[in-house]
C-alpha cells in the first residue's frame, strides 16, 4: 500500500474524516453530478456513476443527497455544465509524484490555489504527462485485514480480482475498473464486509520519503485534500509508520 493510502486510513481512524464530513459530502456530490452529466443518470449503464454512488454510500451519505446530485447532473434545475474536470501533475518533497484530480467551476482560481499549495510545502507543479505515467487506473476494494485473510477473498478471483495487497491492517483487492462492481458483489455475497470500493490511480512503483521531507509531503497532501475543488489526490510515496502515527496524533 502506498503512503498516501496509509495516511488517509490512519486519519480516518483518528476521527479526522468525521470532523470534515460536510465538506466530504460536498465533494462526493460534485463527483456524482459530473459522472451523471457525462455518462447519464443510470448507474447500471454508467460505471463511473455507479462507482461514485458506491463511494458516497460507503461514506454514509444520505440517499436524498445522492439523488439530488444525480438530478443535478441530469440537468434538473442545475448548472452542472459549469463544473470542469482538471488534472494537475507535480512533485512533492523527496521526489514523490503527485496527481491531483479537481472538479471546479473556475479553472484559474483552482490552478492558482494548487500551485500555491505545492510551492508552500516545497513541491512543484509539472507539465501535463510528467508523472501520470507512474500511475495506472485500478479498481480497489478494501477489507479489514484483522478480520479476514487472503483465503477469504479467493471468491473475488472469478469476478475479476487480479491481486491482493496487504499493509498489516487492510487488505486491498485490485482489479480492472470495469470489474469493481462484480468484485465487490462477490465478496459481499461470500459474507466479506467491504469497507470501501473505488476506482483510483495506483502507483506502479513507490519512493520512500523520511524525516522533515516526509512531514512536508504529508502536509502538502492534507492541504490539497482539504481544498474545496480537489476531488482526489494520489501519490507514489511510502513514509515510515512511526511518522504517520506521530503526525496523525
Amino acid at each position: 500500500m502506498s503512503g498516501h493510502s496509509k495516511w488517509s486510513s490512519i486519519k480516518h481512524k483518528k476521527g479526522a474524516a468525521d470532523a470534515k464530513r460536510g465538506k466530504e459530502f460536498t465533494k462526493l456530490a460534485r463527483a456524482i453530478t459530473v459522472a451523471a452529466r457525462d455518462g447519464g443518470p443510470n448507474p447500471e449503464a454508467n460505471a463511473a456513476l455507479a462507482t461514485a454512488i458506491q463511494k458516497a454510500r460507503d461514506a454514509s451519505m444520505p440517499k436524498d443527497n445522492i439523488q439530488r446530485a444525480v438530478d443535478r447532473g441530469s440537468g434538473i434545475g442545475t448548472d452542472a455544465d459549469a463544473i470542469e474536470q482538471i488534472l494537475f501533475e507535480g512533485y512533492g518533497p523527496g521526489g514523490a509524484a503527485i496527481l491531483v484530480e479537481a472538479l471546479s467551476d473556475n479553472r484559474n482560481r483552482t490552478s492558482a490555489d494548487v500551485r500555491h499549495a505545492f510551492s508552500k510545502h516545497h513541491g512543484s507543479l509539472g507539465e501535463p504527462g510528467s508523472v501520470a505515467w507512474i500511475f495506472e487506473k485500478r479498481g480497489v476494494a478494501v477489507v479489514d485485514g484483522s478480520r479476514y485473510s487472503e483465503d477469504d477473498l479467493i471468491v473475488a478471483i472469478d469476478a475479476g480480482a487480479e491481486d491482493v495487497r496487504e499493509d498489516g491492517e487492510q487488505l486491498r483487492v485490485l482489479c480492472e475498473p470495469t470489474d469493481l462492481a462484480a468484485v465487490r458483489e462477490a465478496l459481499e455475497g461470500a459474507g466479506v464486509e467491504v469497507q470501501s470500493s473505488e476506482v483510483t490511480m495506483e502507483p506502479k512503483s513507490t519512493v520512500t520519503v523520511k524525516g522533515t521531507e516526509a512531514e512536508d509531503l504529508l502536509r502538502l497532501f492534507d492541504t490539497l485534500e482539504e481544498h474545496d475543488d480537489v476531488n482526489e489526490v494520489h501519490g507514489n510515496f511510502d513514509v515510515p509508520q512511526e511518522i504517520l502515527e506521530r503526525l496523525a496524533a
